[in-house]
């Protein structure tokens, strides 16, 4: 475990998993993990990217698990994707991670600040510039990413008061516990996670609906190679955004695939084989 300073000071919490004896690996896949938990959650699919030859690096997104910041809060818009950047430019210094391929693996509102990273490298496309924070990655996989979070008319109305008038105050994020999972275990060790919360601010709920809505926007335009596979029965996140993403794709870059019977977290069901096979093989013929 180590730590990463952001610039404005919040330490970021990294972790790494590698299986040793496995140099050279294929490449690394960075996780970014969803609202409200943190990277220890993803031990089982870092051992199953670890068995398949890569290495796995993940962090606690500022505000989650062991990192620094308020819980479920951001400085502003873009404070997630500076981070992500800070922790890409880390990972390239390290002869072993620093390898191509780095593929972006992020799931739920990690899945929305992957793709949202990568959208930023569209910008120049249409004549504008890129962002500070972008840095050009390999490939990317995203899990039941908040492209859309499903918000009503009403809802949208509280955040646009919420922004305006008390845009750091945290309140509970409204998503039940056993929405995650048709798991009873899952769901339960979710419960008992002392580092798992349900606090999110105005400002990172505007990130995010902001977010979707541009990588939607953008996606005839996607450049990089993308496996989306997403849960059809998710309450978490609204299906119909991913889709709607995925039918506008090309679909010669971006490999779509709805576990329609699945709850939001797809690599922690019942049917989780179904899912690591489809990532494993998606990795298998991109990569050899």
């Amino acid at each position: 475990m180590r730590t990463l300073r952001c610039d404005d000071g919040v330490p970021l919490h990294w972790r790494q998993w590698s299986k040793p004896g496995m140099e050279p690996a294929r490449g690394t896949v960075l996780i970014v993990h969803g609202l409200g938990e943190h990277i220890g959650r993803y031990e089982t699919l870092a051992a199953r990217l670890n068995s398949w030859g890569w290495h796995v690096v993940g962090y606690d997104q500022r505000g989650h698990g062991a990192s620094g910041g308020p819980r479920g809060d951001v400085v502003d818009g873009e404070c997630l994707l500076r981070d992500l950047a800070l922790v890409i430019d880390e990972l390239r210094l390290d002869p072993q991670l620093g390898r191509s391929p780095l593929i972006l693996l992020g799931h739920s509102m990690g899945g929305l600040v992957a793709s949202r990273f990568v959208a930023g490298g569209l910008a120049a496309s249409s004549g504008g510039q890129l962002p500070m924070w972008f840095r050009p990655i390999d490939a990317l996989v995203l899990s039941s990413p908040a492209l859309d979070p499903g918000m009503s008319g009403f809802q949208r109305l509280q955040l646009a008061i919420g922004v305006a008038l008390a845009p750091h105050l945290a309140v509970g994020n409204g998503l039940k516990t056993k929405w995650i999972s048709r798991d009873a275990a899952v769901v339960k060790a979710y419960i008992d996670d002392p580092l798992v919360h349900d606090r999110i601010t105005p400002t990172l709920a505007r990130a995010v609906v902001d977010g979707g809505e541009l990588v939607r926007q953008h996606a005839a335009d996607w450049v990089v190679p993308t496996l989306l596979i997403w849960a059809g029965s998710d309450k978490c996140v609204a299906p119909a955004g991913t889709a709607e993403f995925a039918a506008n794709a090309p679909a010669a870059l971006v490999n779509a695939h709805c576990f329609e019977p699945l709850f939001h977290e797809i690599f922690n069901e019942p049917e989780r084989e179904q899912v690591f096979a489809r990532l494993q093989n998606w990795l298998a013929a991109r990569f050899g």
